[in-house]
């Protein structure tokens, strides 16, 4: 499970089927993962989306200025209450 960097996540449904297939991969190879916690993982969210821009350049694509960076706090936010 992997983006390349030419790939889009379009919609909310591609949203969605991406993470699921995150928690897949994470189910049948979690233990290949470098961060295996949520202390690591989210640690390495906020490292990667600080260092973005870096990442962007590197690929020669722009940083999406208009990015709804509100709708996936939110989400992230919401995933430690959501049942």
């Amino acid at each position: 499970m992997s983006l390349t960097p030419d790939d889009e996540v379009r919609s909310r449904d591609e949203l969605v089927s991406f993470v699921e297939g995150l928690r897949e991969d994470y189910l049948r190879r979690g233990h290949e993962w470098e961060n295996q916690t949520l202390d690591s993982f989210l640690e390495a969210l906020a490292a990667w989306v600080h260092a973005s821009p870096g990442w962007y350049q590197n690929f020669g694509k722009e940083l999406p200025e208009s990015g709804d960076w509100t709708f996936l706090a939110r989400a992230l936010q919401a995933a430690t209450v959501y049942e």
